[in-house]
């Protein structure tokens, strides 16, 4: 991996100061995990491998249960590669369980008690588990969701008669591992297939990148029904280091600032919206001395994160962004420290990790020059089978990669450029772009100007109802403020107007107290709330209608607009108007009084008595 002087200058930075890093070898990327994992075991093993409070679990200890729940399961199943659901906290025995069936030659699917009761049921019935591993905390959920079609293993009650000894199965590189789901584009969530070699080569990434040593430790802050959360999971696991759970649902952001220096963590990961509501909680008095690397993915991160970084953490402290899917492990890496110029590297994710080739295609699938935006599509030998059980859904995303090599292709629907040096920016999904009112919109680029004015801490801007799927008619930002009272709607529309064009200003501000998250830690776009139609951020006050005329214009503004309670006062564009929106309302007018007004009028008459001055002179004059 060749990278630019100063990022193999900051990289360079990026070791532990008790200088006790082993790079993890290209050859066990073609093991499994078991083997590894023993390797590791065998090498620390009274080192702690999972700390959660007061209680731990030394490597030793780990390994040795693993290997009597891998044969309490082989006694229930046998030696069928199939799914073993998992249902149990964010706590020690769930690292026990998914190690357990591994061991056992299974494939491992882990549930979260967090999720809805009719997730869980789909997760369990779509991936065939042949049995599901819970805890005497979750049992009585366990059996509830199963039904009886499979059977329940209590970790809690494990045989203590059975072998601690490994049991040296063996476990094909290509074997299946784990099924990661995510959300689906038809509403269901779809089963990504990750096998050993893929989880074992993006653990190569992580060790090798991070410089991952025993003497880490790791915040694992994400759940490990997520893709991140197995990956950082198994980046400590494969390496020697303590994991440290943290439950953000239970113990909240408020107490991670103090949490982290406690426990002496060394290598924090999250998502972006978790990292600016941690460091919303700070005040600038923190000393990290053992935090040496923040590693950000899962989402775009923005120049926020990036300033807020620089702004609370000194010159040991190293940010790197990652990105990558589900699908494909990590690929592309950015290493940025308390001297980089933020302004180069704004929507950047880095330059090329091993073994991952990407390329900028177009919608006919040709190849894009440099600073191009198009698609962009992975070459790599690391690539995801597949989706379990969706034969269909593999036509689109992945192809074979025609000039071989034992590679494959996959279209991530992510859109980028890539930079002459080989820097890749990241400009948002491609499904995210929006059709509204026949211009083509990239979010993105409005929630920037937003998150730009005072008092937005987080905003996110989807499309509205419009008269077909694919073409919306109004835009809708989602607004989190940083404290109350909450900003003006017509403000942040007056605002948007100065940096933006007429069909990017938002119809709709919705404000929020946080933005809705997955178990995963992203934005649920599912669960945002519909705009209130109730008048309530007008800054003008509520002027009822006087005459027949006006009463009229107000029903039409009404049905156009889909607000309530419209004033005679009431600025049209501070509604949400726009020039279509214009067009109806005029198109309305002359239906009812056959009177032509130019499009021009209302934008320089942006109110009802405004107009309803123009109709009766009109009409007095025709």
């Amino acid at each position: 991996m060749n990278l630019p002087p100063e990022q193999e200058a900051i990289r360079a930075k990026c070791f532990h100061p008790s200088g006790r890093f082993v790079e993890f070898p290209e050859e066990d990327v073609e093991t499994s995990i078991p083997e590894r994992f023993e390797k590791i075991a065998a090498r620390y093993p009274d080192r702690v491998a999972v700390k959660l409070r007061n209680r731990l679990l030394t490597y030793r200890e780990l390994n040795d249960t693993a290997n009597r729940l891998a044969r309490a399961i082989l006694a229930r199943r046998g030696n069928t590669q199939e799914p073993i659901a998992l249902l149990m906290e964010h706590d020690i025995p769930l690292f026990v369980a998914m190690l357990g069936v591994l061991k056992a030659g299974k494939i491992c699917v882990v549930l979260d008690p967090s999720f809805p009761n009719d997730r869980n049921v789909f997760l369990i019935e779509d991936s065939q588990a042949g049995l599901l591993i819970s805890d005497r905390e979750n049992l009585s959920s366990a059996a509830e969701y199963t039904h009886g079609r499979c059977g329940c293993v209590n970790i809690d009650e494990l045989d203590s008669s059975l072998s601690i000894e490994n049991l040296r199965l063996p476990i094909a590189p290509m074997n299946f591992a784990f099924l990661i789901y995510t959300s689906g584009s038809t509403g269901q969530p779809k089963g990504v297939i990750q096998n050993h070699r893929n989880l074992l080569h993006d653990c190569l990434l992580y060790c090798n990148g991070l410089h991952v040593c025993a003497d880490d430790r790791i915040a694992l802050l994400y759940s490990c029904s997520a893709s991140q959360g197995l990956k950082i999971t198994f980046a400590g696991l494969l390496n020697g280091a303590a994991l440290y759970p943290f439950n953000m649902r239970q113990r909240g952001v408020a107490d991670l600032p103090l949490w982290l220096n406690q426990e002496e963590i060394s290598i924090y990961f999250s998502v972006p919206v978790v990292f600016r509501q941690f460091t919303s909680t700070l005040t600038g008095h923190y000393q990290w001395p053992s935090l040496r690397i923040i590693q950000l993915g899962s989402d775009l991160v923005t120049l926020r994160e990036l300033e807020e970084f620089q702004k609370y953490f000194t010159a040991d402290t190293i940010l790197i962004i990652r990105f990558g899917a589900t699908e494909t492990g990590t690929l592309r890496r950015l290493y940025v420290d308390a001297k980089s110029s933020l302004d180069q590297i704004k929507n950047a994710v880095g330059y090329a990790t091993e073994e991952a080739e990407i390329s900028i295609r177009d919608e006919a699938d040709g190849q894009m020059k440099c600073d191009v935006i198009g698609e962009i599509v992975v070459h790599s030998r690391y690539i995801s089978p597949g989706y379990w059980r969706r034969p269909n859904l593999h036509q689109d995303p992945f192809f074979p990669d025609p000039n071989g090599r034992g590679k494959r292709i996959y279209r991530t629907g992510d859109l980028g450029r890539l930079r002459s040096d080989g820097l890749l920016f990241h400009l948002g999904r491609k499904d995210f772009q929006l059709s509204i009112r026949g211009y083509r919109v990239e979010p993105s680029e409005i929630e920037a100007v937003l998150l730009a004015q005072d008092n937005v801490k987080e905003a996110l801007v989807a499309a509205g109802p419009g008269d077909t799927q694919a073409e919306h008619d109004r835009l809708v930002a989602y607004i989190v403020p940083y404290y109350k009272p909450f900003p003006s709607s017509p403000v942040l529309r007056r605002a948007a107007r100065q940096k933006l064009p007429a069909h990017m200003i938002p119809s709709d501000f919705v404000f929020l107290e946080s933005l809705p998250l997955t178990p995963n830690g992203k934005v649920d776009r599912l669960a945002l709330p519909a705009p209130d139609t109730a008048r309530s951020e007008i800054e003008m006050t509520y002027a009822a209608p006087r005459s027949d005329i006006e009463n009229r214009l107000v029903k039409i503004w009404t049905e156009v607009l889909s607000i309530e309670h419209v004033g005679i006062h009431d600025n049209f564009f501070d509604l949400g108007g726009h020039s279509l929106s214009a067009t109806r309302v005029l198109s309305r007018i002359f239906e009812q009084y056959q009177l032509e007004i130019p499009l021009k009028s209302l934008f320089q008459s942006p109110t009802i008595a405004e107009l309803a001055a123009q109709i009766i002179a009109h009409q007095k004059n025709g």
